[in-house]
């Protein structure tokens, strides 16, 4: 972030909670000329869009009116924690047979029937 948008936040903004990255969400004191007040964050590390929980992003896009309650927990016990994007990095998902895995996928089983037209 920028000393133009800590300076923005420190004037006219207010904290309206955090989730469970540190991420810092705040939206404008005042209304402007009618319009929705206006809302923004303040990542705790890198700018990256991807970890911003579902739950502060439909809040974030007045999507929801109020903030999530509980920082953006998940609610149900289906739910996993939210993940940001691993694509690129170490930890990404990479199936079996991709180039950085080794490149040799398991041979194939005999079940599959090609399709000839009659």
């Amino acid at each position: 972030m920028t000393i133009g948008t800590l300076l923005y936040t420190r004037f006219f903004g207010e904290k309206v909670g955090t989730d469970p990255f540190g991420n810092s969400y705040y939206q404008a004191k005042a209304l402007r000329g009618g319009l929705r007040r206006k809302r923004w964050v303040l990542y705790a590390g890198a700018p990256e869009a991807s970890s911003v929980p579902p739950e502060w992003h439909a809040w974030l896009h007045h999507t929801i009116d109020a903030p999530p309650l509980d920082g953006g927990k998940p609610h149900a016990p289906w739910q996993k924690p939210h993940q940001a994007n691993l694509t690129g990095l170490p930890t990404a998902y990479r199936p079996p047979g991709h180039m950085l895995e080794g490149g040799r996928r398991a041979k194939g089983t005999g079940d599959y029937q090609a399709w000839t037209p009659d």
